[in-house]
């Protein structure tokens, strides 16, 4: 008898929504307000996306290559493995567990939660309630099966398209009726180096994810689905976020976007009156679910990678052959969210979750450019069906795209967030030296 494994069964286009699913949610959403208030330049603004999806694809194109080569449901754990040795993968592992993951379910989710508060007054509390059912309830549609999940995204995802191209419907009705924006910016601030890196700390917030979508490259029918997955997803993301905050521009005005909390209901609401604002806060709360949905699908499949790979986490390395998932590993998963959840509804919700997540996503991210060139010259045999074009210049360029927003994150976060960030990876030193000592009975030997 052989050992329930993943199974090749998703199509290129399954693969490309959770690409999709994983990047859109909150970004869009909820951070080009925080960029337009850090820059308060239209003409930067659009730039600074713009840089994001340029750097984003670059991502996109390393990853592509690693996922084909090396296909695995540990994703990043896999390829950080191969070129940097077990302790670095265990602490992105532990990391991805501990704060990624967990964190941006839980930071999703008050998205969802902050946008049904603006039809239905709802307290501090009452949001985290609301996060953690919606967490609760795509954990179970995930433990339904693979395809159920992914039949999901989908429908989950064409809400995420359908809610940013009406954005720019409503910008060009506005254009038509001759509406002036809102509050437009009278005075654009000139360039500064720090404010821009702030803001495209929130600008790679929202273009993050597409690198989680690796985790899912064995379960693809080809290994070049996964390069039309990842490229094509963030090229079709980037033109979104662009077409996204020219609309927002567009009806809000430099000054008015800064200003909103929720700009996309707000622009409805300009263009077409109270109903158009219910139909973007339906169209937000899906789309914060898409991602949250995204997360559940990859976010079990890192901890069942490395729970193969260190005997004291055997359990949590079973997969269940029904449904095509790995049940305990998602279950823990969701459990760790649900206490982030219960955190960040005792103080600040999305910002809560932005500081214990933004550092330790950079650094881990910062570390897949070094790794293709190392496994490139490490496994030279070893087929690639897609390699990087422009070697080694584009694996260099997000390398240095990666190490940049990193220090501009931990500036952003403070000391506080970056010992909450940081802290929580130099805990996992503490469970991997837990994880590798001998039992008593041993020790007392």
């Amino acid at each position: 008898m052989t050992t329930p494994a993943p199974r090749r069964v998703l199509g290129p286009f399954a693969a490309a929504s959770v690409v999709v699913g994983m990047v859109v949610g909150a970004g869009i959403f909820r951070s080009a307000s925080l960029v337009a208030a850090n820059l308060q330049n239209d003409t930067l603004v659009l730039a600074a996306w713009a840089l994001g999806g340029l750097f984003a694809l670059c991502g996109a194109l390393v990853y592509a290559e690693l996922a084909s080569a090396f296909p695995h449901p540990g994703g990043d754990y896999r390829f950080l493995r191969l070129a940097f040795g077990p302790m670095a993968a265990f602490l992105f592992a532990w990391s991805r567990f501990a704060v990624i993951f967990s964190a941006s379910a839980a930071m999703l989710a008050f998205v969802a939660a902050d946008y049904l508060a603006e039809l239905v007054p709802l307290s501090n509390p009452a949001r985290g309630g609301v996060a953690a059912l919606a967490i609760v309830v795509l954990t179970a549609l995930n433990l339904a099966g693979v395809k159920r999940s992914t039949n999901g995204q989908i429908v989950l995802v064409t809400a995420d398209v359908a809610a940013l191209l009406v954005l720019g419907v409503a910008a060009a009705s506005l254009i038509a009726a001759g509406t002036p924006p809102l509050t437009p910016t009278l005075a654009p601030q000139p360039f500064g180096a720090a404010a821009f890196g702030q803001a495209m700390v929130f600008v790679m917030l929202a273009f993050g994810g597409f690198n989680d979508a690796a985790t899912l490259s064995a379960e693809v029918r080809s290994p070049r689905d996964m390069t039309r997955a990842m490229v094509g997803g963030m090229a079709m993301v980037t033109a979104l976020y662009l077409l996204a905050n020219w609309a927002y521009l567009v009806g809000l005005g430099g000054a008015g976007l800064a200003a909103s909390a929720a700009p996309a209901a707000q622009l409805m609401a300009r263009a077409f009156g109270p109903a158009g604002q219910v139909a973007m806060v339906v169209f937000v709360g899906l789309a914060a679910l898409a991602i949250v949905n995204a997360l559940v699908i990859v976010g079990g499949r890192t901890l069942y990678a490395v729970a193969g790979d260190e005997p004291a986490l055997a359990r949590l390395a079973a997969w269940d052959e029904a449904s095509g998932v790995p049940r305990r590993a998602i279950w823990v998963q969701c459990a760790v969210s649900l206490c982030l959840v219960a955190w960040g509804a005792l103080s600040t919700g999305f910002a809560q979750m932005v500081d214990f997540l933004s550092p330790v996503f950079w650094l881990f991210l910062s570390l897949t450019g070094p790794a293709l060139i190392i496994l490139r010259r490490r496994a030279p045999g070893a087929e690639r069906p897609f390699k990087v074009p422009l070697y080694p210049l584009v694996p260099l360029v997000f390398t240095a795209g990666c190490l940049f927003v990193l220090q501009s994150s931990v500036r952003y976060v403070g000391v506080k967030g970056s010992a909450i960030s940081f802290g929580m990876l130099a805990a996992g030193l503490v469970v991997r030296a837990f994880l590798k000592a001998p039992p008593p009975a041993l020790r007392d030997t």
